[in-house]
């Protein structure tokens, strides 16, 4: 038999932290974040973080420039080290020292409508082109498409804004399926009444793959 290994000890520090965080509700993946740059900081320093001064954080902030780390890294460590100074270890003082990077932000590509038209186009079947569709037309996640069920879907004509589609004629509201929280979507001329027609059913592996097989025939 072999003897199952120890578990590592948890610090007063790290359970403290962990038990603010846990309080305050923070996702388990911003948990493991945040320990995982408070982590890092503790070995630049090569001692327990909470010992640490001004001048340590500013020559780690030195550090993290001069080793070429991206501005969105480094500020998601500020957040995480400010949450341990001000929450955790009540040192408000010395979480005003990390300072935040500035850095422009690029501007997402907008598509034409010429070629959000060769998108939809090249969707493969019908179902695949109502989902997308309604995907681009009411900026719905992979998730929300998969959720979607045909009593989601309502005619539309309250003057809500659409986002302008290439061949569309109609609108098309999108209920969420857990909130009342309506969106409207413009729907092609072309397209068959899914929705109404009770036989929009869609997986994400299915929406996943329309995409693929787009990418495949667009690019």
């Amino acid at each position: 038999m072999y003897d199952q290994p120890t578990p590592r000890p948890v610090s007063p520090l790290r359970r403290r932290m962990l038990e603010d965080m846990a309080m305050r509700g923070l996702r388990e993946a911003t948990q493991r974040d945040y320990l995982r740059f408070v982590s890092g900081f503790a070995t630049f320093l090569g001692r327990a973080p909470d010992t640490a001064s001004a001048e340590d954080i500013r020559r780690f902030q030195v550090h993290q420039t001069e080793s070429g780390v991206q501005p969105p890294t480094i500020n998601a460590s500020v957040s995480a080290l400010r949450f341990l100074f001000t929450v955790t270890l009540d040192r408000p003082d010395l979480s005003r020292r990390f300072i935040l990077v500035r850095h422009p932000r690029r501007l997402p590509d907008v598509l034409s409508v010429e070629e959000v038209g060769r998108l939809l186009e090249a969707a493969p079947g019908p179902k695949h082109k109502a989902a997308l569709g309604a995907a681009y037309g009411a900026g719905l996640r992979v998730s929300e498409v998969a959720a979607l069920k045909t009593r989601c879907a309502r005619s539309a004509g309250r003057g809500r804004t659409s986002r302008a589609s290439a061949s569309a004629s109609q609108e098309t509201g999108i209920e969420g399926p857990e909130n009342s929280q309506g969106r409207t979507a413009l729907r092609s001329r072309e397209a068959p009444e899914l929705f109404e027609e009770g036989r929009f059913e869609i997986c994400p592996s299915e929406v996943l793959s329309s995409l693929h097989c787009i990418r495949c025939q667009v690019v």
